[in-house]
């Protein structure tokens, strides 16, 4: 998960509330002083911190009982709507309006703008908008390569000219043909520091292509100098966001997205991981709702929605009611679950599953299964996958040297077949992470999951 020790700490917080047989002022200090660990922890800058804790202590103290909310969840709830305001409130949504929509990416060396520049393209061919890359880097050495390559990767147009100095020139020789896309992503040069030749290079190409979102590439290892870095910017070239890189493998990523948040170039994007899928729209809400285990619905969906369509969904949905579903459907159901991206990231969306604390070495170990499994279903017959149950021992042995794997593996999968069906009746009474918890533990008997 993005920001593992903030968010573990913050559902440690959250569980030693609801364990409280009061609410008092012990209580709320204990909360105010785990808060400010969580976030020191996560290099959040120490006055930011003690403003928000201030904020969240006075507003507990001065705010009356509500209406349908007990006193722990009215705790709960200011701590969830403090943090949200603090990482940015709403969100910033970019709304593609016009034709050529230009969005210029600017930042310094080695933090993974032309990586990004190809989340960015898929994540706008995904919502149907037709995209083009251009290559505006003459100095980095096979950046123009780099480009090219990422373009393949995410299947979209890149225009470069290899060998040309000068990025105005590029910029002049292909305006003309870019007119013809709907987005157009230019990937610029960076430097080791916001030198004064970077500040000129970029106001130059800032007036000449005028870009609709001038955004700022930051890797969240930088922590606090995040908001050094994004003020310059700012001034220097009119930043109208900042796309966060790398949060999943760094502990100062609290810092850097906080650092942002309080700067006038919010946070737009996230980039979590290596792949290109990776990479989503920044939704304070949403990312602070997986910080305390309460899962993302919305990205969650958001991610279902572009990896099955709508009429497969209602059918899978259907049958897995049902529990009428065979091989086939679970061979499915894995081909969606690998374009969604990986489990330990979708588990943290689903509501409830982010306070079971599923060991990672679990979700790693069935993310390298899935690989197998669909090498397993590949080698047996339509029949073997409509009717699990005809698979006698000699077809284990004959679909296991089909698909180069052992006989264990191929048992192991039958094996999975049948939980899924039982999990798929327990899950209409899992309306909350207690009865999900105890669906879990039950499967524990099953040699299924286990809990720490």
């Amino acid at each position: 998960m993005v920001l593992d020790k903030l968010g573990d700490s913050l559902k440690a917080t959250l569980q030693k509330i609801s364990k409280a047989i009061f609410v008092d002022d012990k209580l709320i200090n204990e909360l105010v002083k785990d808060v400010q660990r969580a976030l020191l922890q996560s290099d959040v800058n120490v006055k930011l911190v003690f403003e928000l804790t201030n904020k969240i202590k006075k507003r507990i103290q001065d705010e009356k009982d509500l209406k349908g909310l007990t006193k722990k969840e009215q705790l709960i709830n200011i701590l969830y709507e403090e943090l949200v305001i603090f990482l940015g409130g709403e969100g910033y949504k970019i709304n593609v309006n016009k034709k050529p929509f230009k969005i210029m990416l600017v930042g310094l060396f080695g933090n993974g703008k032309t990586t990004t520049s190809g989340k960015l393209a898929k994540f706008f061919s995904k919502r149907g908008y037709k995209v083009a890359l251009l290559g505006l880097d003459v100095h980095r050495p096979a950046a123009m390569d780099q480009l090219e390559q990422v373009g393949k990767y995410v299947n979209v147009p890149v225009f470069i000219k290899k060998g040309e100095k000068n990025p105005h020139k590029i910029w002049e020789d292909y305006e003309p043909e870019l007119k013809k896309f709907d987005v157009v992503i230019v990937d610029t040069a960076g430097r080791d520091a916001l030198s004064e030749d970077l500040i000129s290079e970029l106001n130059k190409l800032n007036k000449e292509i005028q870009p609709d979102e001038n955004l700022l590439v930051i890797g969240a290892d930088v922590g606090q100098a995040a908001e050094r870095q994004a003020v310059g910017f700012h001034d220097a070239c009119g930043v109208t966001g900042v796309i966060i890189t790398k949060l999943d493998g760094t502990a100062k990523g609290g810092g850097a997205l906080i650092a942002c948040a309080v700067t006038k170039a919010s946070v737009k994007f996230i980039g979590i991981g290596e792949k290109a899928d990776d990479f989503e729209e920044f939704k304070p809400k949403g990312f602070v709702s997986r910080l305390l285990g309460m899962g993302d619905i919305e990205a969650l969906l958001e991610k279902a929605k572009d990896a099955m369509d709508e009429e497969d969904a209602q059918d899978l949905g259907k049958k897995f009611l049902k529990g009428e579903f065979n091989l086939i459907d679970l061979y499915e159901q894995m081909e969606t679950m690998s374009k969604m991206g990986s489990l330990s990231k979708l588990v943290d969306m689903i509501p409830g599953f982010g306070q079971l604390h599923l060991p990672k070495d679990m979700l790693q170990v069935q993310e390298g299964k899935l690989k197998k499994w669909r090498h397993i279903m590949n080698s047996m017959s339509k029949g073997e996958l409509e009717d699990p149950e005809v698979v006698s021992a000699s077809r284990i042995e004959r679909i296991a040297k089909g698909s180069g794997t052992s006989t264990n593996e191929v048992r192991e999968l039958l094996k999975q077949y049948k939980q899924s069906k039982k999990m798929v009746k327990m899950f209409k009474g899992a309306q909350n992470p207690k009865q999900m918890e105890k669906m879990m533990k039950s499967l524990q008997g099953q040699g299924g999951f286990k809990l720490k």
